[in-house]
């Protein structure tokens, strides 16, 4: 995966100094509420630069992030599109970019689905388009193989343990992870019939649960009576 572009952030130390133990937004910033509205008056565009290579040079940010940024700090939406409209042109700001680096980090280094991959983007402001290519990018069978790995490591720290047990704190690692109902009583049953456990003798049924709850219904797994 391809480096993200740095930019030129000379500009960012250009402004008005931060002012010590003021309020910080989530980029690290002071926000000078009325005061900085009301030097957006005099220069917007500036300012509005300013806010942005700042927030930037923290973190990769979405273009609907800091859009939010700058109608929270007082910029006029005209000049906050002008700006972002030239940071997405010179590569500073670039949604495809963030899903993409987004499901690569989120899915390697947390184990995380597709589909709750997708949530965290639709929080960030990714549009739809940019999400649908970054997730359709995850390889399915490799997304099979966290969901195994993930089972398989909690597997042996659940041993010892009564089934059922077992049974709902394995199924709840896939779930709290966004991998379907479907999957996770798949590999969890699989899991323990290699292990030798007989789930019907321990009164569980672990076969398709049927049809699967929507995307914009999470957490299914506090639901769920096993």
């Amino acid at each position: 995966m391809s480096a993200w572009p740095s930019g030129d952030l000379s500009g960012a130390r250009a402004g008005p100094r931060r002012r010590r133990g003021g309020p910080r937004d989530d980029a690290g910033e002071a926000d000078g509420g009325p005061e900085r509205a009301r030097g957006a008056e005099a220069d917007p565009e500036a300012v509005a630069r300013q806010i942005c290579l700042r927030m930037l040079a923290s973190a990769p940010r979405t273009r609907a992030q800091l859009a939010t940024a700058l109608q929270r700090r007082g910029v006029p939406k005209e000049t906050a599109e002008a700006v972002l409209g030239r940071f997405a042109e010179v590569k500073l700001i670039d949604d495809a970019m963030f899903a993409n680096a987004w499901v690569e980090s989120r899915h390697y280094g947390r184990g995380l689905s597709g589909r709750a991959l997708g949530a965290e983007l639709r929080n960030q402001g990714v549009p739809p388009d940019d999400i649908k290519a970054a997730v359709d990018g995850l390889d399915p069978e490799q997304e099979l193989a966290t969901a195994r790995g993930l089972v398989a490591h909690r597997l042996a720290a659940t041993k010892g343990e009564p089934t059922p047990t077992r049974v709902r704190r394995l199924i709840g690692v896939l779930a709290r992870k966004g991998y379907s109902r479907a999957l996770a009583y798949r590999l969890v049953r699989e899991a323990l019939e290699h292990e030798g456990v007989d789930l019907a003798t321990a009164g569980l049924d672990l076969s398709d649960p049927g049809d699967e709850p929507s995307d914009d219904e999470p957490g299914w797994e506090r639901q769920e009576s096993i």
